[in-house]
């Protein structure tokens, strides 16, 4: 079975399968982080270990922004300002991929999630647990950092609460399903190009990903 097949009529292929694969690990992950850090204690240390998947994803996902294909490149779905305005305003259409207002919750949510995990890297709670790279920033500067931490938790929160409300928002009001094209790849009714989703393009994406994990891998042993 080819895996760029085509899809049926009035379908358009949109999400390649390392893209979905992102968004879906990402979704367990910080799912796994929220319960970790609220259980404390000894899953500290699962909460530092899915911190660095995060931020090896969202390595990933940045590079992949550029090496992905036509529908996960930020050229195609970073608009201007005026474009987004636009958009509101009804007179441009939501596109195949990202709306042009969904680029920027995407971009927010990577901002937010690198940040999160890179201060991560550098907190220390003056008891139980400390960063691999705690030792190598001054305490006052290692204080800063992990406030900026405790405080980009609740940032992640009101995110992932947006991008929830805009999902539901657009499957009720707009009659667009954002979920299933995200489990498919594919999204119906979109006349637009397909995007490409083939064992070249994925074993691009897995040399990124094993590069964005050992770089991870790396700091963290520094």
């Amino acid at each position: 079975m080819r895996e760029d097949r085509a899809t049926s009529e009035g379908e358009t292929r949109v999400w390649d399968l390392p893209t979905r694969l992102f968004h879906w690990t990402l979704v367990v992950l910080i799912g796994c982080s929220i319960v970790t850090v609220k259980l404390g204690g000894l899953w500290m240390d699962w909460h530092m270990r899915s911190g660095y998947a995060i931020l090896a994803l969202v390595l990933f996902r940045v590079v992949w922004g550029f090496f992905g294909n036509r529908y996960a490149r930020f050229a195609t779905f970073v608009r201007p300002p005026a474009v987004i305005v636009g958009y509101l305003r009804g007179q441009v259409a939501h596109g195949a991929g990202h709306s042009p207002l969904g680029a920027l919750s995407v971009l927010a949510m990577l901002g937010a999630l690198l940040l999160q995990a890179s201060t991560g890297l550098f907190t220390n709670d003056g008891n139980f647990t400390e960063g691999p790279l705690a030792r190598l920033v001054s305490s006052a500067l290692g204080e800063r950092l992990s406030t900026v931490h405790r405080w980009g938790e609740w940032a992640i929160y009101g995110l992932v609460g947006l991008h929830i409300a805009a999902v539901a928002y657009y499957s009720v009001f707009r009659n667009l399903g954002l979920v299933r094209p995200m489990i498919t790849g594919v999204r119906p009714g979109a006349d637009a190009p397909a995007g490409e989703d083939n064992a070249t393009l994925r074993t691009r994406a897995l040399a990124l990903a094993a590069l964005a994990a050992g770089m991870v891998a790396w700091i963290v042993n520094l």
